[in-house]
């Protein structure tokens, strides 16, 4: 079964074509177009992605919308010399990303005027990712006729938690009437861990108490609970939590209208400081973590602090999350570009942490290998593993899930059921 992955950001489209065939995952095709809406667009498209035969084809031309970007897509999948499939009838399914479904959407689902809809209502919740979200999803509807689209969103995977997890102290009537209340983020990775680390630790996934780490320029906490979330470092929106690359997270809510009255901001340009300009950046000037430790070796005081601001708000939410899972707790998991790949704030999150049972294999942890892996000691108590997230898959098979249940039993999802 061939699936079209599209994750449609406001001026760039991402997305693979993944073929599933039982246990097989074969990337044929990924690529990226960005500058969608500007003078000048770009696609890369990469063929055989992971495979030996790796092509990357490159074109340029202008995108005014989506529309035209995805039709330079279909153009090159369906390429008589270069493209990976005959013909479009050959998709068994779209997936989409799609950032934000309030309490609506519980469940991946398969897309229809009222799952359009629901996406159009939150965007006051994601008012950046959904509406390209929305039109990715129009377009793939206009192109590709009779293929079912489905949609996945990314707080699905916390709209589970308890809730003493998801609900703010603030009159009762902001989360009946604007429905504020702590959604979580990066959900389709954490679900994706999740399963990935009961996988490899033998474990049935009902079983599995996890703290999942996805960190990267957005950064995120998961406390999974009995395979399911229990708790999530972001909150109403994706600011909330840990420090990140250009997002300041969680801050004293008293420090916003006092720099609004201070500096004369309007509720826009407050946003802005507190998503764009803080963080990392904010502290040092440096947005990528790799910058970040090349200036701490040189000497960068401010690069320092930008580093130890982030490890010191992954411990404390890591602390808080061992502790609502009782220490009973089977693994912690590092994934996302900066937890797959640096070693340096592998070892600095789990630095002090062997008087509760956590020992870091100094060794192991500075290698760098393919697939998931273990970078605790023998001696540790609980397992630290790595394990590489794949939130292009988890979409696949969830739109795999989804039209293969309606084509089965004549149904959809149970969300869609609850919709109609």
């Amino acid at each position: 079964m061939k699936v079209l992955v599209v994750n449609a950001g406001s001026s760039s489209c991402k997305y693979q074509l993944i073929e599933l065939a039982g246990s097989s995952v074969k990337v044929l095709c990924a690529g990226l177009a960005e500058r969608i809406g500007l003078d000048r667009g770009r696609l890369t498209h990469r063929i055989d992605p992971d495979g030996p035969t790796a092509e990357k084809i490159v074109r340029e031309r202008p995108f005014p919308t989506h529309k035209e970007a995805i039709e330079l897509v279909v153009s090159l999948l369906t390429d008589p010399e270069k493209g990976v499939i005959r013909s479009r009838d050959e998709l068994y399914a779209i997936g989409h990303r799609a950032v934000h479904g309030g309490e609506a959407m519980t469940e991946p689902v398969l897309v229809d005027d009222r799952v359009k809809q629901v996406i159009e209502d939150c965007t006051p919740l994601g008012p950046l990712h959904n509406p390209p979200n929305l039109a990715g999803i129009r377009v793939c509807e206009d192109l590709f006729p009779g293929i079912p689209n489905v949609a996945v969103f990314d707080t699905e995977f916390g709209t589970g938690m308890p809730e003493e997890s998801y609900m703010y102290a603030l009159p009762y009537e902001y989360y009946e009437r604007l429905g504020v209340r702590r959604y979580g983020f990066h959900g389709t990775s954490h679900k994706y861990i999740a399963k990935a680390a009961a996988k490899y630790l033998g474990k049935p996934l009902r079983e599995l108490n996890a703290i999942t780490l996805h960190l990267g320029n957005g950064s995120s906490i998961s406390c999974v609970k009995n395979g399911k979330c229990l708790d999530t470092s972001m909150g109403l929106s994706p600011l909330e939590g840990l420090v990140m690359g250009t997002r300041c997270g969680s801050i004293d809510p008293a420090i916003v209208p006092f720099i609004m009255q201070q500096d004369k901001l309007s509720p826009a340009e407050m946003d802005a400081v507190m998503n764009r300009k803080s963080g990392f950046g904010g502290a040092c000037g440096l947005t990528d973590m790799r910058d970040v430790h090349a200036a701490r070796t040189k000497g960068d005081k401010k690069a320092d602090l930008a580093f130890r601001l982030f490890i010191h708000a992954i411990k404390k939410t890591l602390g808080s999350f061992f502790f609502e899972l009782g220490g009973q707790v089977d693994a912690v998991t590092f994934t996302a570009g900066i937890g797959e790949n640096d070693s340096i704030t592998r070892q600095a999150v789990m630095e002090g942490l062997e008087a509760i049972g956590f020992r870091l294999d100094e060794q192991e942890n500075s290698l760098h290998k393919q697939g998931p892996r273990t970078i605790s000691a023998p001696d540790s108590l609980f397992p630290i593993l790595v394990i590489p997230t794949n939130e292009e898959l988890q979409i696949a098979e969830s739109a795999v899930d989804v039209v293969s249940a309606q084509r089965t039993l004549g149904i959809g999802t149970k969300q869609l059921l609850k919709l109609q």
